[in-house]
């Protein structure tokens, strides 16, 4: 098959930590068949790729694009836009293009105090002058730039329209095979479907037949408080699992290495808030019903967000709101706008994907 008759697919990065591209990669031989059905226009990751050369091809010459990252800056938005004109199917692959991911988390802080402490505040940090990145430099006639920092970070359907979601951190070689297959075959499910299994992870866990019916905590464990018992439910042994609110589809990957949940593949479509949707079970399964032995219990999970929201709080009911600068009314990072009224809504609505149930 010549390379102009091949489907064309397009691999591309935002805010993310390179494991998505490790999962094309992973897919071993099996990638090898990839490249000989399909002519790969840009992965950066990979090979040289010009943004230019994208910018030429025709809108929806792309057959497909599998983008991962949340959008944090200027120039990702915009890649976002430019991929989601130019491809007939745009897929948000892995978790933090599917809900913001860990990228998401830096949405419990305003740009400023992030700013502010990885360039004046760190421990670690000389920098007596205090001196931040800068949008623009000028020496000897020539300018260099860098792309602003937006005031949030959003999942890729809050910035453009989402074809198909491949959730996990990262999403697993299986369901990468499995969603490029159907995709070529022209056997793709509904328009707005998560390409994973709509069931709970406990279905699948090989631990679910020591979970009790009746649980009752008295202590929440972390992982390195307990040698686990590797046979037994990880709630059953007073460890925080997200399983019971989080889809299927990873294989019990972390279960069978001796370690809970943390909920990467994101809720099931019937559950609205995964954080929510497991803090209410464990509460409301909290032995003691006396306010102060209640506090103890909870003190158990030190940190809530990073918990219940380590992989979706940027589409959570907790996500931040509204009413913030755009990243191209600041100068330069951490100075606020001097004035106009150009304002981006982050959360609108219709700016997120299909939310179901509760």
């Amino acid at each position: 098959m010549s390379a102009s008759s091949k489907p064309k697919v397009a691999l591309y990065w935002c805010a993310s930590c390179g494991g998505c591209e490790e999962t094309v990669v992973d897919l071993a031989e099996d990638i090898l068949g990839l490249v000989e059905m399909v002519d790969i226009v840009l992965w950066p990751v990979a090979m040289d790729f010009k943004y230019k050369e994208i910018q030429a091809m025709a809108d929806q010459s792309i057959t497909a694009t599998l983008l991962n990252g949340a959008i944090r800056s200027t120039e990702q938005e915009e890649m976002a836009h430019l991929l989601r004109r130019k491809s007939q199917v745009l897929i948000a692959y892995g978790s933090c293009a599917v809900s913001g991911g860990i990228p998401g988390l830096a949405n419990q802080f305003s740009l400023e105090q992030i700013l502010k402490f990885n360039y004046e505040q760190a421990p670690t940090l000389v920098n007596e002058a205090r001196t931040r990145p800068q949008l623009r430099f000028r020496e000897d006639g020539r300018e260099v730039s860098l792309p602003a920092l937006h005031q949030v970070v959003r999942s890729l359907d809050q910035v453009v329209e989402v074809d198909y979601y491949v959730p996990g951190c990262p999403p697993t070689p299986k369901l990468t095979k499995a969603a490029l297959g159907a995709l070529l075959e022209g056997k793709l499910p509904p328009k707005g479907s998560v390409l994973a299994p709509d069931v709970a992870l406990c279905d699948e866990c090989p631990r679910k037949q020591t979970r009790p019916a009746d649980l009752s905590f008295s202590q929440f464990k972390r992982p390195h408080q307990l040698l686990a018992d590797p046979e037994l439910c990880f709630l059953a042994q007073g460890v925080v699992c997200l399983g019971p609110a989080t889809r299927s589809g990873c294989g019990s990957q972390c279960a069978a290495g001796n370690m809970p949940c943390t909920g990467c593949f994101g809720p099931t479509s019937r559950v609205r808030d995964q954080g929510l949707k497991i803090l209410s079970a464990l509460c409301a399964n909290i032995a003691s019903k006396e306010e102060s032995e209640i506090n103890r219990v909870l003190e158990g999970v030190p940190d809530p967000i990073g918990t219940f929201y380590r992989y979706g709080l940027a589409k959570s009911l907790l996500r931040r709101k509204v009413d913030l600068p755009a990243a191209d009314e600041k100068l330069e990072h951490g100075t606020p706008p001097s004035g106009g009224s150009s304002r981006r809504n982050v959360d609108s609505p219709a700016a997120l994907g299909p939310e179901a149930g509760v």
